[in-house]
Order: C-alpha cells, then sequence, then structure tokens
C-alpha cells in the first residue's frame, strides 16, 4: 500500500498553490503561539518547489512566527494562570517549568534556542510573556533565533533539495513508514 508517495506529491502540488504563502503565514504565526504543527513542515516543499523564492518564504516565516509569538507572549502575560489546564492537556507542564528555568538563568539566550530549536516555541512565549520578560529582547532573539532555523532551512533546501529529490524519491515510502515506527517507538517510550 502506498501512502506516503501520493501524499509527497500532494504536498509539493499544494506548495506551488498561489495562495500556499498565506498559508505558511497562517501556519507559522498560529504555531509560535498555540498550534502544534511546526512551519517547517510546509516551508520546506515550498521552498523545494520554489527554490528561487526560497529567502521570501524564510522571511515570510519569520516575520508570521515573530508576531505570532507576541501572541504567545500577551496570552502569558495576561492569562497564563488560566491557560495552566490547557498546557496540562498538551503535555507541556515540564517543558513551561524548564523555560521559566532557562528564564532566569539566561533570559534571551532561553528564547534564541527555543527559537531555533525544535523546543516548543510556543511554551517559550507564553512563559516570558508570564515571567515578564522585557519585550525588546524577546522579540529581538525569536527574530534571531526562528530567522536563523528559518533561513537555513529554506537554503539548504533550495541549495541541495532539488538535486537530492530525485534520490530520496524511491525511499519516500520507507522513510514515512520509519518516521511512524520512530514516532510510536518515541511514544511508548515515554509513556
Amino acid at each position: 500500500m502506498k501512502l506516503f508517495e501520493p501524499l509527497y506529491d500532494r504536498v509539493i502540488t499544494w506548495s506551488r498553490h498561489p495562495k500556499a504563502p498565506w498559508y505558511l503565514g497562517g501556519l507559522s504565526f498560529a504555531e509560535s503561539s498555540f498550534f502544534p504543527i511546526p512551519p517547517d513542515v510546509m516551508l520546506m516543499p515550498m521552498c523545494l518547489a520554489r527554490p528561487n523564492r526560497w529567502w521570501q518564504l524564510a522571511l515570510l516565516t519569520t516575520l508570521t512566527s515573530v508576531l505570532g509569538g507576541l501572541l504567545g507572549y500577551i496570552l502569558g502575560a495576561w492569562a497564563l494562570d488560566a491557560l495552566i489546564p490547557w498546557v496540562d492537556q498538551m503535555g507541556w507542564t515540564g517543558k513551561l517549568a524548564t523555560a521559566q528555568s532557562w528564564f532566569d538563568r539566561w533570559g534571551f539566550a532561553a528564547v534564541f534556542i527555543a527559537g531555533f530549536s525544535p523546543i516548543p516555541y510556543k511554551v517559550f512565549t507564553l512563559a516570558a510573556g508570564g515571567m515578564g520578560m522585557a519585550v525588546i529582547p524577546f522579540v529581538a532573539a525569536s527574530i534571531v533565533g526562528r530567522g536563523g532555523r528559518f533561513f537555513l532551512v529554506s537554503w539548504l533546501m533550495a541549495r541541495f533539495g532539488p538535486a537530492m529529490e530525485p534520490r530520496i524519491r524511491p525511499f519516500m515510502e520507507w522513510m514515512g513508514w520509519g518516521a511512524v515506527v520512530l514516532v510510536g517507538v518515541v511514544y511508548l517510550a515515554l509513556r
């Protein structure tokens, strides 16, 4: 049963859609404050489909992500106590405690690391607002961290993606099912 190869083809087709940048911006904004799926899953195929526009897509993703991060910051500042049940439900309580600990120690660097790494950035946006981190350093760290990540991902996809895609394509099913198995193993291990 082929599942991942047709799905891959569909994602590439969607990434060429004229409104795809709008969807990318919306996803990036939402992910920074409340949505669990990172924008990289849309940014990478869009850069593969439009390698000459990689920097525009990276800039769009960065700006909308920082704006979404500001929404998370505002939610944290005004309503962190009310959001705690939702944070618990999402399984981010420990991550929120870690974020608060990091803010106490590193401040700017904590936001930068969260913005650049696969750590859930939204947890840090909520924590930054809830702990009263100054807005200017928060925005600066977000621009540097998120921008660094999205520009790196975009450039790599534009530079090496078109040459690698024909080599990866025959293994799409194996990689897709392997990812499913890996997620299942990680889930069971963490449970």
